[in-house]
């Protein structure tokens, strides 16, 4: 069936009818089909399995994404490709043998032969009818009979679509994935309670494609999420944080997070963040939190895109800028005058994320790093007007370490007052901490603070051994050091001697 050729899919929740795909004008067809000369590998892969009597599709996310980059004027085809074939895996490999630089069969029980040409990576899947026991996430794997097959297996409409490398180049599309990504529509192929009951991780990758994608869900995915939420238990850890974090790391993910806490898909991954939606005292002498924490989000994201030394999308940033307030609920006290109050929030939030985030199966440097700047955060609110020490600014810079660019971004990003006059003092008061930073850097190795004396000349001056001792001393030198700065080594060694005179072991 080509894309112009839409039957009226019937079947959504209740009886309700789904509407009938809308038949793709002839030029978009056109385009597709023009996408795939531009991976000459394609076209010798289609080729190759015509001259042995196999079908051939690109398919998936490849020709959505190759649809996409046509439509913003920059036509490519994406560097990883996806082609559903007849082929059985075995056959496939014979098709490739003498070809493809490399080949690999990791995914082979599922039917997917991985392959290597000029640089270019494939994967080759048989056609699937999957069927799913609906207790765990893994497929009962059965090849399918036809693309149709295939494609109706998959999770939303715009991954639905394939273009035939053969040499008539035939646009595929049953469930009118194409008309839905020209409207930026979000829908599943059959019904979205089936869709997700095969597999819950797709309520993520919805999650996902609207930060993604730029994709509004129709009420079909979005009241089946809802009702269905529950079901994410049944995915590993790993799976749904890979799912989380690739929706961080897109340019826009408010609307996506939106829609993960309203669904209750957030309420199973990441409930702090939901409970940041307490109510309002009646004289709003806080502020929503919840709001607070998406707009901070946005401001880190726009301060990171907007840093000429940034590098790729910084997800330890956005953790940090979504998560530093998921202590306020646990910490929220009325006080007099109806004012509220979340003393050491900061405290109980890095705790918090560590829970979460180990939950999460999130390695220990993003975990300890995200804590930290939870931890730290506020810690910018004690310098007034300029009221700290040269001490104070070196413990700034030191407890944060090589997180300091990211804690700058931070702080900044946390004013989200709409008091015009107060947003621009405090930007101001940071910019006069950041110059206080760079002139004290401008002296001293601030990236690198040590005592001014190391570890072997502690033991010969005390003329002790290796212990602890040299560490209590070490950290007092280092105490010293961020006081008064650096010291000559006499002062160095007269300071470590009447330390030592006062608290050597024993004495």
């Amino acid at each position: 069936m080509t894309s112009s050729e839409h039957p009226t899919v019937g079947g959504g929740p209740a009886g309700r009818r789904r509407p009938a795909p809308q038949p793709v004008p002839p030029a978009v067809q056109q385009t597709v089909r023009e996408l795939v000369d531009l991976a000459p590998v394609l076209a010798e892969l289609g080729e190759r399995f015509a001259a042995a009597g196999y079908e051939a599709h690109l398919v998936g996310g490849s020709v959505r994404d190759a649809l996409l980059a046509a439509g913003r004027g920059t036509p490519r085809v994406p560097g990883d490709l996806d082609v559903t074939t007849d082929a059985r895996p075995e056959q496939t490999l014979g098709v490739l043998r003498g070809w493809a630089g490399s080949t690999w069969n990791t995914g082979i029980e599922f039917g997917t032969v991985g392959a290597e040409v000029r640089g270019v990576r494939l994967e080759i899947t048989t056609y699937r009818a999957d069927r799913y026991d609906r207790h765990s996430r893994n497929p009962e794997v059965a090849y399918g009979n036809s693309l149709e097959d295939d494609l109706a297996r998959r999770d939303f409409t715009v991954n639905a679509m394939a273009v035939s490398l053969g040499p008539d180049r035939t646009v595929t599309d049953p469930f009118g994935g194409l008309g839905d990504l020209l409207a930026g529509r979000l829908r599943t192929p059959g019904p979205a309670v089936d869709s997700f009951a095969d597999d819950p991780l797709r309520m993520l990758r919805a999650v996902r494609f609207i930060a993604q994608l730029g994709l509004t869900p129709d009420d079909e995915v979005v009241e089946a999420i809802t009702s269905m939420a529950g079901e994410l238990a049944r995915i590993t850890p790993e799976r749904v944080q890979m799912e989380l974090s690739k929706t961080l790391l897109q340019d826009s993910p408010r609307a996506a997070l939106e829609l993960f806490v309203a669904t209750g898909l957030a309420d199973v991954v990441l409930p702090e963040l939901s409970a940041l939606r307490m109510e309002i005292d009646e004289h709003h002498q806080h502020k929503d939190v919840y709001a607070h924490s998406l707009t901070v989000l946005e401001q880190a994201i726009a301060l990171e895109q907007a840093d000429p030394a940034a590098g790729p999308p910084d997800l330890v940033l956005r953790l940090a800028a979504l998560l530093h307030d998921i202590g306020k609920p646990a910490t929220r006290r009325h006080e007099p005058r109806g004012r509220v109050s979340f003393h050491h929030h900061e405290v109980v939030g890095a705790k918090l994320v560590r829970k979460r985030l180990t939950a999460l199966r999130y390695s220990k440097e993003i975990i300890e790093s995200v804590a930290r700047l939870t931890f730290l955060h506020l810690r910018f609110h004690g310098y007034g007007g300029g009221e700290w020490t040269d001490s104070a600014v070196r413990r700034y810079v030191t407890d944060a370490g090589d997180l300091l660019p990211r804690l700058h971004k931070l702080v900044r990003s946390d004013c989200t007052t709409r008091n015009r006059r107060r947003a621009a003092a405090l930007a101001a008061t940071y910019d006069s901490l950041e110059a206080r930073i760079r002139e004290i850097a401008a002296k001293e190795d601030l990236a690198r603070v040590r005592p001014d004396l190391d570890g072997n000349a502690i033991m010969r001056i005390l003329g002790i051994p290796p212990g602890p001792d040299v560490g209590r001393a070490w950290k007092h030198l280092k105490d010293l050091r961020l006081e008064h700065g650096p010291l000559e080594p006499d002062e160095a060694e007269a300071a470590l001697r009447a330390w030592w005179a006062a608290n050597r072991s024993g004495a």
